[in-house]
């Protein structure tokens, strides 16, 4: 097994102890991970401070070409973390509509280089005889970044880029169940950066606590469960640092009686199903009108019954396992669950025996809406489909959600669509289409699906505060 090590100021640094990262098609142990101690995080803290007054003072242009320069570094050692995700969080190297492994590289790449593209100019506000005042936007100081485990590299790239390229420095955790490529990553990053710029700890969910409490970290970026995001916003309130959360998401689709079922069927599929359902802004909630609900059913189980899930590490694999054994044993339990309830369930439904994490792509019908399959999020590769006959209470049934991250509106009549997606009450609404994110739109979530807003300058400015400058001339 190779052997992996913590990267603080710039140099690689071992531990006494290490933890397992398990393969979740064979549930295997593939390599033993770095645990950081409270003592070694506080190492990287104090690193990461000391290098920000002069990596906030680098010239912008400078920062930008690094981020160009790490994106390239990555582009060169895509096939090796390619591989790495694979191992460790188990989706295929392609995948279903090549939404896998690759994809992830194809998105890192993309969200690179975009984020170095981005400026935060001075805005002038006044410039008359009495005075000129100006508006700076200041980088925060160092960054704590928490990373969950179903797009480890390209959230990470999500977190850290916009936080080098605004002139902050950062410590990052990744998830325990999914540190590997993370930590190659960071290597690979140390390569071009200052020691101390960008610094990688590794550990379980106490090593995410101490980073959250942090006297000396100014902002914490999330992304992951609401339920910790919630205990991370407490500990944030002892030095008031920032706090970026994207949290969970129970993302519903309504799809109108006009709609295409033939065209549109494959694109709600992928939305909803892609990474196995493991993404927050995926598809979960699938309201569908009467006149084409048995329609929309068939397409959906058809396409779901064509798709191949298995070890990713195979050729032509759609779909890999489910991450890790928590996970997994919540999806079987929400199946399990809804069918006790009564739903019809259209494909799949059981999960596969043998070792593995492995539950086949399933689509749930004739559900209810108290349905534990339709009220939580499920995280997993199950799909429920719901009925309406009347458009006003389908709104009123996808608003009836304490999650706000992402919704749609399917239809021929794109203006009417438009009209009803304005009305969903979430961050980012779709007309025919979904979780369709990108590097220049900002995307954030409502009510419990987090605070704050990444990407694009919207997102840039989240690392940033602002100096109002005011000079005066009489």
């Amino acid at each position: 097994m190779p052997a992996y090590k913590l990267i603080i100021d710039g140099k690689k640094v071992s531990t006494t102890e290490t933890f397992p990262v398990l393969n979740p098609a064979t549930e295997k142990v593939v390599a033993q991970a770095p645990k950081a101690t409270v003592e070694q995080l506080n190492e990287a803290v104090a690193a990461a401070r000391r290098a920000f007054p002069a990596w906030s003072a680098t010239p912008d242009a400078e920062r930008s070409r690094l981020v160009h320069a790490i994106a390239d570094t990555l582009e060169a050692h895509g096939e090796e973390l390619t591989k790495l995700l694979t191992l460790e969080q188990g989706k295929p190297g392609v995948g279903f509509a090549g939404m896998g492994g690759a994809f992830e590289i194809g998105g890192t790449l993309a969200w690179a280089h975009a984020t170095a593209d981005l400026e935060l100019p001075v805005e002038v506000i006044q410039d008359n005889d009495e005075a000129r005042i100006e508006v700076h936007r200041k980088p925060l100081g160092v960054i704590g970044s928490i990373t969950p485990w179903n797009f480890p590299l390209m959230i990470a790239i999500w977190h850290v880029m916009p936080a080098l390229r605004s002139g902050n420095t950062v410590v990052i955790k990744p998830s325990e169940f999914t540190p590997l490529t993370t930590l190659r990553a960071v290597e690979l990053m140390n390569e071009l950066l200052p020691p101390g710029v960008l610094n990688i700890v590794t550990g379980d969910g106490s090593l995410g606590a101490a980073m959250s409490s942090h006297p000396d970290i100014n902002k914490i970026v999330f992304t992951g469960s609401t339920a910790t995001g919630k205990k991370i916003m407490q500990s944030a309130a002892g030095n008031l640092k920032r706090i970026t959360l994207e949290l969970g998401g129970n993302d519903a689709a309504i799809v109108l009686p006009d709609t295409d079922v033939a065209a549109a069927a494959p694109k709600i599929f992928a939305t909803a199903l892609f990474n196995n359902g493991q993404t927050c802004a995926a598809l979960k909630r699938l309201y569908v009108h009467e006149d084409i609900y048995d329609e929309m059913c068939n397409a959906l189980a058809a396409i779901a019954g064509s798709v191949k899930t298995g070890d990713g590490s195979v050729e032509g694999i759609d779909f890999g396992p489910i991450q890790n054994k928590t996970q997994f044993e919540k999806v079987c339990a929400i199946a399990s669950e809804a069918k006790t309830s009564g739903a019809r369930f259209l494909t799949g439904g059981e999960p596969v025996k043998g070792a593995g994490y492995f539950f086949p792509v399933t689509i749930v019908a004739d559900i209810a809406d108290d349905t534990r399959l339709v009220a939580e999020e499920p995280f997993g590769p199950i799909l429920p489909v719901l009925k309406f006959s009347d458009v006003e209470d389908a709104l009123r049934r996808a608003n009836d959600s304490n999650n706000g991250l992402g919704g749609s509106v399917w239809s021929a009549d794109v203006a009417r669509a438009t009209a009803l997606a304005s009305r969903l009450e979430c961050g980012t609404a779709w007309v025919n289409g979904h979780a369709m994110i990108q590097p220049n739109m900002p995307f954030g979530g409502v009510k419990e699906s987090g605070m704050g807003v990444e990407f694009g300058r919207y997102g840039l400015e989240e690392y940033t505060t602002i100096q109002s400058l005011y000079i005066a001339k009489g």
